[in-house]
């Protein structure tokens, strides 16, 4: 089992930046395969992105495609979101997910979740 930690979040005007973090507790973090989903209020949960059990592959939503990156450190149990020209519409609550099982863009075949981290991009 693993415990999944979000921090970063905050207030940024469009075209900033920021980047998420996702902090994993366990000493089988390379076992998992990471995703990156978020919610907007009165919206559904979305895929943003997602990174395989050791890091060489990865996919994202079309509408994050250029502007974020995600990536991860598994000596330190890590896993990010840099997020660059961030645009009103990122706006959105960013949930970090994990599975042992499962590598996509699926939110209901990830087992593990973090807490959220809000964030805020202001026009």
């Amino acid at each position: 089992q693993v415990q999944l930690v979000e921090s970063g979040g905050g207030l940024v005007q469009a075209g900033g930046s920021l980047r998420l973090s996702c902090a994993a507790s366990g000493r089988t973090f390379s076992s998992y395969s990471l995703g990156w989903f978020r919610q907007a209020p009165g919206k559904e949960r979305e895929f943003v992105a997602a990174i395989s059990w050791s890091g060489s592959s990865t996919i994202y939503a079309d509408s994050v495609k250029g502007r974020l990156t995600i990536s991860r450190d598994n000596a330190k149990t890590t896993v990010y979101l840099q997020m660059n020209s961030l645009k009103p519409e990122d706006t959105a609550v960013y949930y970090c997910a994990g599975s042992r099982t499962y590598y996509g863009t699926d939110s209901n075949a990830y087992h593990y979740w973090g807490q959220g981290t809000q964030v805020t991009v202001s026009s």
